[in-house]
């Protein structure tokens, strides 16, 4: 039992690790204003630059670099669409996620001729894992040894970035005066730009920020936990992280916690399908994928109360002339 909790909590961590940064990255720009449904579009492209980047050059650090660059791209569009043309924001993201999707298969086809896929990436295009000190010396020691050895150590760089993000999130967003800014242009945009502080700059920064940690998770999931592209490979869960993020009520370390619990359920759907449980049966895997949905919907309705967005969410800014 104790060995299924092990490697349990350590398939948890390896999943929610691109919710986690889909999910800051969210909370980035929903901060400034600028809501973003399309980061699983960002997620797909930036995994489909990293994959086909890495293969090329066979440098998964190169691969990280595209996908980032691609990520910030679809993010400076939306920010085109939505800041600087005061266009609708969910038409703008819902646009990003058609425009990667059918892009990212159509090039994967036209380049590699294997249905939309990149080939398996050569040696020195993923991350490996990193060991941590000692591992495999202290593993034979009761509950530490396995905990140490399995759920800290032997992750990918990217898993550790993303764990780390969440305390530098909350210390840009409540510590900086960047991030007072930030938020205050979520909530009052008309009294940040009346102190002088331009707000189409801010949520532009807002938006670059999003896309740099959709592009990060994107990538995790070609060059770091895959070997390669796959055609809609992100599986909606830049949606997920939508969720994660409404749950966690904008908040990093709620965030965190949240997107641990939907990795969790993810992680329990795949290791019990096909098993049958006492008076149930056998679960089909999709009731453990709809979970994080309907735990998000019911908490919010009934047990953690209202999750009220920043005030000016959605609302294009529109400088009032003298």
């Amino acid at each position: 039992m104790f060995e299924t909790i092990i490697l349990m909590m350590d398939a948890t961590i390896r999943v929610s690790t691109p919710l986690l940064l889909a999910c800051l990255a969210g909370l980035y720009s929903e901060r400034s204003g600028v809501v973003d449904i399309g980061l699983e579009g960002k997620m797909l492209g930036a995994a489909f630059g990293a994959g086909a980047v890495a293969y090329i050059t066979a440098n998964a650090w190169l691969g990280l670099l595209a996908g980032i660059s691609v990520s910030v791209l679809l993010s400076l569009l939306h920010g085109f669409a939505s800041i600087s043309n005061r266009g609708n924001q969910i038409v703008s993201g819902v646009a990003i996620n058609f425009l990667a999707a059918g892009l990212t298969a159509l090039l994967g086809q036209t380049w590699f001729r294997q249905g939309g896929r990149t080939p398996s990436l050569p040696d020195g295009g993923r991350f490996t894992e990193i060991v941590w000190p000692f591992a495999e010396q202290v593993r034979n020691i009761p509950i530490i040894g396995p905990f140490y050895a399995e759920v800290l150590s032997g992750h990918k760089i990217l898993v550790y970035v993303a764990f780390l993000a969440v305390p530098l999130t909350w210390w840009i967003l409540f510590r900086t005066r960047f991030g007072l800014r930030l938020r205050a242009v979520g909530e009052n945009p008309a009294a940040v730009d009346t102190a002088g502080i331009s707000v189409v700059w801010m949520r532009y920064r807002a938006v670059i920020a999003c896309g740099i940690l959709c592009g990060v998770a994107g990538s995790y999931l070609s060059i770091a936990v895959g070997s390669g592209f796959g055609v809609n490979m992100t599986a909606g869960q830049g949606f997920m992280a939508l969720a994660a993020l409404i749950f966690a009520k904008w908040k990093p370390v709620s965030a965190m916690f949240t997107c641990l619990l939907f990795g969790f359920l993810d992680a329990a759907g795949t290791r019990l399908q096909g098993v049958e449980i006492w008076l149930i049966g056998e679960v089909p895997l999709q009731v453990f994928q709809a979970l994080p949905y309907v735990l998000t919907v019911v908490l919010l309705a009934g047990f953690i109360g209202k999750a009220i967005p920043p005030k000016a969410a959605g609302i294009p800014y529109l400088k009032e002339r003298s």
